[in-house]
């Protein structure tokens, strides 16, 4: 796989992989043996950028706990001279999804500290401030951010769901390598800060960009997913409402993957590689063909005229989707 730079100095394979799915929000997690078989796989295929976090933790069947840091950890600690490993603190997140912010900087410490141990690293290659909090200025957590990668603990760091005025200020305090947005044909709100990441020379990590596997072949299975640990089934584009009014999406996505030989899942990726230079999607899957297949996105080429009929159609959609109150802020 080639690869893309997030800012000026980090070096990514061009679609990573993001681990949450491994033990969060999808249902039970994966069984450990396995969640560490799709991680070895995806290194094999060319993946050398792996997402994880904090608050991704989840249940096994049996009711035990799934830690991801621990599962990444474990998995790469063997190949760590060819992967860069990510992950975010500083929130608190319930089981409804309700987000508590904990930036302050003894509370990042905090965090930092306990990713390490988990992930068994000395150093994680990118670490993210997950979400903006009120309570503390922007300026506070790139003073820390700055500490931390001076003391060695991180080598860069990166602003999950930020504004630009956030993004500013951070920057000019400690340079920000990327940031870690929702993007995806279905939710394209945060294309507005395209013009200040190519001023500031700021990477544009892309997460659900499958609009949590909307944009693939889940859109015609079971809306409710086999219950609430996974929270698809609340998601309003898995809604009958949802699906009726992203017919004509699906439908286009699935003539192009045919005149492409490709999956849809492809084409969706292979959309947002074709925005922007400096965008990496971070799509995740358990499963070892879907890992193949998504990597395999890179390989597909849209004409001016196939990207100008999408950008038509995707502007004449109003489809709902989880995460579209972040159009108004975080």
């Amino acid at each position: 796989m080639y690869k893309r730079n997030l800012g000026s100095s980090l070096s990514v394979s061009a679609i990573g992989y993001g681990c949450m799915g491994l033990s969060h929000a999808y249902g039970y997690a994966v069984e450990k043996e396995d969640a560490i078989r799709r991680i070895h796989e995806a290194v094999d295929i060319g993946y050398t950028f792996f997402d994880t976090a904090e608050v991704y933790v989840g249940k096994y069947a049996d009711g035990s706990p799934s830690i991801n840091e621990e599962i990444v950890g474990e998995a790469l600690r063997s190949l760590r001279h060819k992967v860069s490993i990510a992950s975010k603190g500083g929130i608190g997140l319930d089981t409804d999804l309700k987000i508590t912010p904990r930036s302050q900087p003894r509370e990042l410490r905090k965090s930092l500290e306990q990713s390490l141990k988990r992930l068994g690293v000395e150093t994680i290659d990118l670490y993210y401030q997950h979400r903006m909090d009120p309570a503390v200025e922007p300026e506070v957590v790139a003073e820390a951010m700055r500490g931390f990668i001076r003391e060695g603990k991180i080598r860069f760091w990166g602003i999950s769901n930020a504004s630009e005025e956030y993004i500013r200020r951070a920057h000019a305090v400690c340079p920000v390598a990327c940031v870690q947005l929702r993007y995806s044909m279905m939710a394209r709100w945060n294309e507005k800060l395209f013009p200040v990441l190519e001023e500031l020379d700021i990477g544009f990590v892309a997460y659900s960009p499958l609009a949590n596997g909307f944009l693939t072949s889940a859109a015609k299975g079971d809306p409710t997913f086999g219950g609430s640990m996974d929270y698809r089934s609340k998601m309003p584009q898995y809604s009958q409402e949802g699906r009726e009014k992203a017919r004509p999406l699906l439908e286009l996505i699935e003539t192009l993957a045919t005149e492409k030989h490709a999956s849809p899942a492809q084409i969706s990726l292979a959309w947002v590689l074709a925005q922007k230079p400096y965008i990496v999607p971070i799509p995740g899957s358990s499963k070892a063909e879907r890992i193949r297949e998504n990597a395999e996105a890179v390989t597909i080429t849209f004409t001016q005229e196939e990207l100008k009929k999408i950008d038509t159609l995707l502007g004449a959609l109003s489809v709902p989707i989880f995460g579209e109150q972040e159009k108004n802020g975080f």
